[in-house]
């Protein structure tokens, strides 16, 4: 019998419950990580370190596809994060980058990069795909791209997750 391949996932979990979900799964022998980031906190008797989740309400799992159905029925947990109407396969390569990371800095963050108006970008999925343009303006969760091919302009409303920033006209200089 051919043991099924195994892939990393991110799960969405209820607020604050990343730790209990960590350990619920582990308890049922599901392979998980959850990066836990040590912060220094004050109260009003004295200071700790704690231990915090670096992504808020996330943990990764480590599962078979024919195992998903418990992950899914662990409680706390929400939903596997989707990406493109399937559950977000996580590469290997980053897990470790991440363990890594939190092991040899301290005081790390999260944070979303930035978009601007006027930015370089080249939209990453759906329809667009690979297609590069410009911020013409930015929304909360959406930009409004200008995109030039064959001589037209279109302008397309692209999730702002769906884009990545090649490059700010701003910070180049022309000779």
């Amino acid at each position: 019998m051919q043991q099924e391949m195994s892939t990393w996932y991110a799960v969405y979990t209820k607020a604050r419950w990343e730790k209990k979900v960590a350990d619920l799964l582990t308890r049922k022998n599901i392979e998980c990580y959850c990066p836990l980031n040590p912060v220094e906190r004050q109260w009003s008797d004295r200071r700790k370190v704690v231990s915090e989740p670096l992504f808020k309400s996330y943990v990764f799992v480590r599962v078979p596809e024919s195992r998903k159905w418990v992950v899914r029925e662990t409680e706390g947990i929400i939903n596997f994060v989707y990406w493109l109407g399937k559950p977000a396969v996580i590469p290997d390569q980053e897990i470790e980058l991440i363990q890594r990371f939190l092991r040899e800095y301290k005081h790390v963050t999260v944070e979303q990069f930035p978009l601007h108006q006027n930015d370089l970008i080249e939209v990453t999925s759906g329809p667009l795909m690979h297609q590069r343009g410009r911020i013409i303006e930015v929304g909360k969760n959406k930009v409004k791209a200008q995109l030039s091919s064959l001589g037209y302009t279109l302008v397309a409303t692209i999730p702002a997750t769906e884009v990545i920033v090649i490059g700010n006209p701003a910070s180049t200089l022309v000779y």
